[in-house]
């Protein structure tokens, strides 16, 4: 029997109700509208690298069925700022989104669908009723599969409605910069001149040298076209590069490129060659590393992944950095939630750090979380400074001889739901969603605070001139940005230079005499909390592999299920990582709320049911992480069913 990941029970779909609707030309839609059509709910948050993933996977989906498919993007925020409707429709604009887009900051259509974690997918039938939903990425085979079966189905039936969906296009805007991502000072000479920065000029696809002046512009790579192609700098192409690095003039003179660029949705790392215009691909065949067969086990070793890096999948490389301690390209590899290395003298990639889990663990690199790492900066000791973006946190990585083994220590933060605007005292001091962070001459660090439209402050304990002990805290440099997603020293030492992203530009701003002090509050994520009864506790999550792939049992169990909570003390027996996809936990009667947080994984390889799986066959890892806000009471219920890929 063909498998189908299509549901079993018929259920009407929920009416699609928010705030507006966006890439409509202004009118507002209903399913009522879009009777005859597939649907499928896209429900994201675009500060999720998960859901800006499925965006691109479904791309393709979306043109091949361009006569009887809609895509619906339902904007469900996490953060307080993406509830903002000036950031959404910069977001939809930013990511070049070419389908209608319903804005739910009060997650009401969230609520009616009972979605659960971003991304989530509910595809719709021509009659209105769910056909199907998914959590999680790498799902568009099976996709394609469900719209070629309700495509026969309803085309015998007359349900289906051929011809041009509700998308309207806005209107395209002329700048100069659109949405750059990161900068950083000229170091050393780039084609004789020493002027100026390199800009990520995201929104373009390419890179720019800029002069001092913040206008003129000396250098261009890249076509300004969406895509991947080697070559000139005028006929290669990126898409959406997000950092940027200089190696050292000896390196680059051995090595044959200056800089190193982070081709985010590309998943690779570009070389660019400033005298000649050249650019190549150093690192990344393309593949997302999440479903690449050399994510098909449980675990990322930390350590070598070999120096044929070409042939190495990355995930949505965020930002590098020239590491003058580690003397290697250090890489945020936000889709996996890790930092790598890159040697650009032996073509060596690495993981340094982070097991690839999504959260705020400190420890030792092979034992630390991390949360969609997308900004680094290097101090004067060769620590490693890090904006931890969906964690909302500033963590250090402490590198430097003579600190002993590396670690890894959180400033500021609380975890993946947590965030606010508040100085003082680090351990109560709140971000929102970071991108960018600097280390000053004084020691201190900046922090591009994107969420909060603010430039931050961390200074550690020190001794003042006096001889007294001044305690470690976090103060506001300036306020009322544009989210701004880097933040730098400028050339004269005296004033910081901010990419303010959403204003599509670089801004000088003056170092203040004083501080602010601001505090805001701290907050969370505001989502509905799931009644759930203390004791014994059963969780399972649902998985199918698609037609024509299989569980891959080669190497023991192939799927696996973590399980930890905020707080802690929530779980008293069950948390942890083991094998398969259900639980039993004890939930602490005397908690009386929390967050529960899953990651579930399976693997999958391509091949036939009751085959043995090719040597060579490509393999594939579904994952998803849920954080389920709980609240105990004594009627709630007793377990919890998830869907990684299932069959209702």
């Amino acid at each position: 029997m063909t498998e189908t990941i299509r549901r079993t029970s018929r259920v009407r779909a929920s009416e699609l109700l928010g705030r507006n609707w966006l890439n409509t030309g202004g009118k507002q839609l209903s399913l009522e509208q879009l009777r005859g059509k597939i649907i499928i709910l896209d429900f994201w948050t675009f500060c999720c690298i998960n859901c800006l993933h499925v965006l691109d996977e479904l791309r393709p989906l979306e043109e091949k069925y361009a006569d009887v498919l809609v895509t619906v993007g339902v904007h469900s925020p996490k953060f307080e700022h993406e509830a903002d409707p000036d950031a959404l429709a910069a977001a939809v604009e930013r990511y070049e989104i070419e389908h209608p887009v319903l804005d739910d900051p009060e997650l009401i259509t969230w609520q009616a669908y009972s979605a659960r974690a971003w991304p989530t997918l509910v595809v719709v039938d021509p009659e209105g009723y769910i056909a199907a939903s998914l959590s999680g990425e790498g799902h568009v085979a099976g996709l394609s599969s469900l719209v070629d079966e309700l495509v026969a189905e309803h085309e015998a039936k007359g349900t289906l409605h051929r011809g041009d969906g509700p998308y309207v296009a806005p209107e395209p805007v002329s700048r100069t910069l659109r949405f750059p991502g990161k900068a950083l000072p000229v170091s050393r000479a780039l084609n004789g001149s020493t002027e100026g920065f390199l800009v990520v000029d995201t929104g373009h696809h390419r890179i720019l040298h800029l002069g001092s002046d913040l206008e003129t512009v000396i250098d261009v790579w890249g076509s300004g076209e969406k895509g991947y192609a080697d070559g000139a700098a005028t006929t290669a192409h990126f898409n959406e590069p997000q950092g940027v690095t200089i190696l050292p003039e000896k390196l680059a003179e051995q090595v044959g490129y200056d800089v190193v660029v982070a081709d985010t949705v590309n998943h690779r790392l570009r070389g660019i060659n400033v005298a000649t215009g050249a650019v190549t691909t150093l690192a990344g065949n393309g593949v997302q590393r999440l479903l690449d067969a050399e994510r098909t086990r449980a675990t990322q070793v930390i350590g070598s992944l070999g120096t044929d890096a070409l042939e190495i999948s990355l995930s949505s490389p965020w930002d590098v950095l020239w590491s003058e301690n580690l003397d290697s390209v250090v890489v945020a590899m936000a889709g996996t939630h890790q930092i790598f290395r890159f040697d650009p003298a032996t073509g060596e990639l690495s993981v340094y750090a982070g097991t690839g889990l999504e959260g705020l663990t400190d420890g030792p690199p092979a034992e630390a979380w991390f949360a969609q790492t997308s900004g680094l900066a290097e101090d004067s000791n060769g620590d490693l400074w890090i904006a931890d973006s969906e964690t909302s946190a500033l963590r250090v990585l402490r590198t430097s001889a003579n600190r002993g083994a590396p670690e890894v220590e959180t400033l500021i933060g609380e975890g993946l739901f947590d965030f606010g605007f508040r100085d003082g005292q680090p351990a109560q001091a709140r971000l929102q969603h970071p991108l960018g962070v600097t280390s000053l001459p004084d020691g201190s660090i900046l922090v591009a605070d994107t969420y909060n439209g603010a430039i931050r402050r961390y200074k550690a304990e020190h001794t003042a001139a006096d001889g007294t002990i001044v305690p470690a805290a976090v103060s506001t440099v300036a306020r009322g940005l544009k989210e701004p997603s880097d933040v730098l020293l400028d050339t004269d030492g005296t004033t910081i230079l901010v990419v303010e992203t959403n204003a599509h530009q670089l801004v000088r701003i003056a170092v203040p005499e004083e501080y602010l002090t601001i505090d805001e509050g701290a907050t969370q994520t505001q989502r509905p909390r799931t009644p759930v009864a203390s004791g014994e506790f059963g969780l399972s999550v649902s998985f199918q592999a698609p037609t024509g792939q299989k569980l891959d049992y080669r190497w023991g169990d192939p799927t696996q299920l973590q399980v930890s909570a905020t707080p802690t003390e929530l779980i008293t027996s069950g948390g942890g990582t083991t094998e398969g996809l259900s639980r039993t936990l004890q939930l602490n009667p005397d908690v009386t709320e929390g967050v529960l947080h899953i990651t579930a994984r399976a693997a999958a390889c391509d091949g036939d049911p009751g085959e043995e799986i090719p040597m060579h066959a490509a393999c594939h890892l579904y994952q998803q992480d849920w954080g389920i806000p709980v609240v105990l009471d004594d009627t709630g219920d007793q377990e919890l069913t998830l869907d990684l890929r299932g069959v209702k």
